[in-house]
């Protein structure tokens, strides 16, 4: 009997979403489905990952698509539709418009791939995945937000930068929501299992700390047109892998916790033990109350956002 190929539906053929499909495509993970509301721009990114393919070397069909009917029966759903940030614009001031817009393709996906893991890209993320669990009726396993990966990510970047290590060595992890409120825990990352205060002085830490929070900041100030897609690509492609190929990875992601760390039903960035069912575990790390206090705040920021909701 033939294996069933996986099928993978990017959301937004703008510069996260060719991108997600370009790495999706490049594992070779499953088909990979652009879906994009203009006219053309989703068939030609896909036409053009398609010639490469032969380069490359992978046999993932790639094609773009207007119509939803397309990503019928999508396994994964990876959501990066949404207006970008801005130069001077914060991700909160993003929030009724893509409310709108994320509302919109959760139905779509719904109506055409009721058993997909849905992985949020927009922002404000946190918010922007509540809305997706809200409006999918999807149990909380299988809506899960890219944040915390990206945010790691760029911690790890820093810290290697730092100093002047593989990035191979190198594991961070940063909690609470996916903005300026974000937990980075220096306690908790290591360069080749040694821990990063004993590696570093705490001012040189905190250096890195604030520029991790601020990362999407620097890079929307840096490009002056447009906002990061490289790096949250990268992480929502390996947040889908993870699922997949039930790898069982754990690594921060922006889920459903209630009783966990005291939120009380909210998505925010924690822990999460990503398998073939979407998030199998929270992990629930022991803080110290100054950890506490700026992951409360960072939940506290969630909150507010998600009160603001116009749904």
């Amino acid at each position: 009997m033939a294996l069933k190929k996986s099928k993978i539906t990017v959301v937004g053929a703008g510069f996260v979403g060719a991108t997600a499909a370009h790495w999706a495509a490049s594992k070779e993970l499953g088909d990979v489905v652009i879906v994009d509301i203009i006219e053309g721009m989703p068939q030609g990114k896909g036409l053009d990952l398609r010639q490469a393919a032969p380069v490359e070397g992978f046999d993932s069909r790639v094609f773009g698509t207007n119509d939803y009917k397309d990503t019928a029966g999508s396994d994964i759903v990876i959501i990066t539709a949404g207006v970008p940030r801005k130069p001077g614009m914060s991700r909160d001031d993003l929030l009724a418009i893509n409310t709108k817009i994320v509302k919109e393709v959760t139905e779509n996906i719904v109506k055409y791939s009721p058993d997909a893991i849905l992985i949020i890209v927009s922002n404000p993320l946190d918010a922007m995945t509540y809305v997706a669990h809200k409006v999918s009726g999807f149990p909380a396993n299988r809506v899960i937000g890219m944040a915390g990966v990206l945010d790691a990510a760029r911690f790890r970047a820093f810290i290697a930068m730092e100093l002047d290590v593989s990035v191979e060595d190198v594991n961070a992890f940063v909690l609470g929501g996916h903005g300026d409120t974000m937990v980075p825990l220096p306690r908790y990352s290591t360069v080749a299992g040694i821990p990063l205060p004993d590696l570093l002085p705490a001012d040189k830490i905190e250096a890195m700390c604030k520029r991790t929070a601020n990362g999407g900041a620097e890079i929307v100030n840096l490009l002056k047109t447009g906002s990061a897609f490289f790096a949250p690509s990268a992480s929502a492609v390996e947040m889908a892998q993870s699922m997949l190929r039930d790898k069982k990875r754990i690594l921060p992601c922006c889920v459903y916790c209630d009783k966990e760390y005291g939120v009380g039903g909210y998505f925010v960035g924690v822990p999460a033990k990503l398998g073939v069912n979407g998030v199998e575990q929270i992990i629930e790390i022991k803080l110290t109350p100054e950890e506490k206090a700026g992951f409360d705040k960072s939940v506290a920021a969630v909150k507010e956002l998600v009160k603001a909701l116009p749904i």
